[in-house]
């Protein structure tokens, strides 16, 4: 039955249900649209594919896994402005998920269960500090060690945790939990695909924090959050390496230097500095006064040196491959990638063009 869905995508779009009926041509009333909401009768094929049309969706959308729910949503920094927003959202999100589940379950890849710590959720944070413990037990717990984590992306989507990049309005980033029926509970991130890779960075690892944590009810959650973002990008002894532990003074070529080795806005570095003691409340106040008075802390935070998004492309590959091992048709890949079928052949077969590779360098 497709009610869930149906609900969503007309949610997503703004429509009433006179509205969609109208949209459709008057091919069924209102009243029969709401009794698709709520399971009560079936639309035949010639109207699905109407309501697909009308409501931007594929049919395969509203058709597909009616047990896959969004739960635990948690959006950052803003919340939505209105119910059309939260909807346009979902909507996205189980979609773009369904097709990446598919892919990975035809190919038989374990990544298609999340690489849970034991020690997750980590034990109650009952201080903000104690955001540092849970990171570090983190990065352990995955062997990274303490070094710099190059493309964040590709390590959360190699840990099982789905990434999606989307254009959101009003918000950075958001973390979820996709529960199936019958089957494990699928942890998402959902990243603003418009923001700087540096902006990116800081919310995939703030979400992480999230998902990972168990903060006691009088600890600021976000504010622990942001802590762990910060250790797991910028680990104690990696920051102690590479700016000592006590400084009363800092340049701005090693400011940004240290943006390009961890990854992380000069202000994320910054507060992290702060966050170990190795910069005092005077210096750290007279660095962030000066960015404000840069303007690099308000939209659209253009802070110099600004690094490329890493964009989650674990999705494309492995449906390339899917394809490559016949285990899906062209036609249902380029469908599942948004694509033409000739596209689809053009990114398999044909080398980039020397100029677009030219230009990436630069």
């Amino acid at each position: 039955m497709i009610g869930q869905r149906l609900r969503i995508a007309r949610a997503a779009s703004g429509l009433s249900l006179r509205a969609l009926e109208s949209k459709i041509g008057n091919r069924v009333t209102a009243q029969a649209i709401g009794k698709y909401e709520r399971n009560e009768s079936m639309p035949g094929s010639g109207v699905l594919i109407a309501l697909a049309n009308a409501l931007g969706v594929s049919v395969d959308y509203l058709v597909g896994d009616q047990e896959m729910v969004l739960e635990a949503v948690d959006f950052r920094k803003k919340a939505l402005t209105s119910k059309r927003e939260e909807s346009q959202v979902e909507a996205k999100v189980l979609d773009l998920l369904e097709r990446y589940l598919m892919v990975e379950e035809l190919l038989q890849l374990r990544s298609v269960e999340w690489h849970s710590p034991r020690e997750a959720p980590y034990p109650v944070v009952r201080d903000v500090s104690e955001a540092d413990r849970a990171a570090r037990g983190l990065r352990d717990h995955w062997g990274l060690g303490s070094d710099p984590i190059p493309n964040l992306v590709e390590l959360l989507e190699e840990q099982g945790i789905k990434v999606l990049a989307v254009e959101l309005n009003n918000i950075d980033g958001l973390m979820a939990r996709v529960r199936r029926a019958g089957k494990g509970t699928v942890p998402v991130i959902v990243v603003n695909r418009t923001h700087r890779g540096e902006r990116q960075r800081l919310t995939l690892a703030h979400e992480l924090g999230h998902l990972v944590m168990d903060v006691a009810a009088r600890v600021d959650e976000e504010k622990a959050a942001y802590r762990f973002g910060g250790a797991f990008l910028m680990p104690a002894e990696a920051m102690w390496a590479a700016i000592g532990k006590h400084r009363t003074s800092v340049g701005w070529e090693e400011l940004f230097g240290l943006k390009r080795l961890f990854g992380a806005s000069v202000q994320a570095v910054t507060y992290r500095c702060k966050d170990l003691g190795i910069f005092n409340e005077t210096l750290y106040r007279r660095l962030f006064n000066e960015f404000t008075h840069r303007g690099w802390r308000a939209p659209p935070y253009q802070e110099p040196h600004a690094m490329d998004g890493e964009q989650p492309m674990r999705f494309e590959r492995l449906t390339f491959r899917a394809v490559a091992e016949r285990a899906i048709s062209e036609p249902k890949a380029a469908e599942l990638l948004g694509m033409s079928v000739h596209e689809l052949n053009q990114r398999m077969e044909e080398p980039p063009a020397i100029e677009s590779e030219t230009l990436a360098r630069g």
